[in-house]
Formats: structure tokens, C-alpha cells, sequence
């Protein structure tokens, strides 16, 4: 039985026959998927939200609302985190059975942490855009101020040389 060294091409391949002539001709792309969908199994939604500390069964130690100061109780949280972890020290070396609360504890600070700084990476988002463009916008301006620059230079060497060719 003989193979060929490349497949032939899908069948759909056909919808797209005229495409030279008429790039209109080619059907249009589904739509984006709204709402939820399965994929491998797992229903995922397009909703872009941040489920509640509550939601997932964890009690939040940072206050509650839309005005947290961020890098108050990261710092909070931080300490409270280096305080567990010197008592789970202490508590390993005096107490060495009763080290799972201390676990548990760390655990919860850790997901607080977590859920804290995941609640401001839509901020972080932005902040990496606007940063990326002002970057384009700097870029583009010494782009147009080097094609100023030489032009003039390209003009300045033709006045040259017709100067040149005048004076001959």
C-alpha cells in the first residue's frame, strides 16, 4: 500500500475557490461564544469575573467593599504571614503534634494573598497597555523626526550637486 508524503488538503478548502478574485466569497467566521461552554469536559463561561473568596469557601481576613487599599493589607497580610510562620516554627520545635492549625492558618493567609493579588491584575493589565503604547508612540515619533532628518539631508546633498553640475 503506498502513502502519500502529504495528506491532501481538508474538504472545506473548496469554499474558498474564488478567494483570489473575490476575497468576499470566503464564508464568514462563527461568531465568539457568549456565556458558558464545554470544553474537554469542563463548563467555562466568557464572563471574566473574579469569584469571591466566599464563593470558593474562604474566609476573607482583608476588609469587604470596593475601596481596599491594596498595598495596606498586602503588607497586613504579609506580616500576619511572617508571625505564623515563626509560630509554626516555635510550635514545631516546643509542640511538634500540634503544627496542623498552624498549616491551615498560613493556608488561609496564603489564598487571601492570592485572591488579593489576583483581584488586581485587571489594573496591572491596563497599566502593561498603556505602557506598551506610549512605548509605540515614542517609537514612531523618532521614526518621523530620523525620515525628517533625512530628508533634509537627501536635499541638502542634491542642492549639492546641482550646485556641482551648475558650476561645471
Amino acid at each position: 500500500m503506498a502513502t502519500a508524503t502529504y495528506p491532501p488538503p481538508p474538504p472545506f478548502y473548496k469554499l474558498y475557490k474564488d478567494y483570489a478574485q473575490n476575497p468576499d466569497s470566503a464564508p464568514q467566521p462563527p461568531p465568539p461564544i457568549q456565556g458558558t461552554y464545554t470544553c474537554y469536559g469542563a463548563t467555562l463561561t466568557t464572563d471574566d469575573v473574579l469569584p469571591s473568596l466566599e464563593d470558593q469557601g474562604v474566609r476573607q481576613l482583608y476588609p469587604k467593599g470596593p475601596n481596599i487599599d491594596f498595598k495596606k493589607e498586602l503588607k497586613s497580610l504579609n506580616r500576619e504571614l511572617q508571625l505564623h510562620f515563626l509560630e509554626l516554627a516555635d510550635i514545631l520545635v516546643e509542640r511538634p503534634s500540634q503544627y496542623a492549625r498552624r498549616v491551615e492558618e498560613i493556608s488561609l493567609i496564603f489564598k487571601n494573598l492570592h485572591h488579593l493579588l489576583n483581584s488586581l491584575r485587571p489594573h496591572q493589565a491596563r497599566a502593561t497597555l498603556i505602557h506598551i503604547l506610549e512605548l509605540q508612540i515614542q517609537r514612531r515619533k523618532q521614526a518621523v523626526e530620523d525620515i525628517k532628518r533625512r530628508r533634509e539631508e537627501a536635499q541638502k546633498l542634491l542642492k549639492e550637486a546641482l550646485g556641482t553640475l551648475e558650476g561645471q
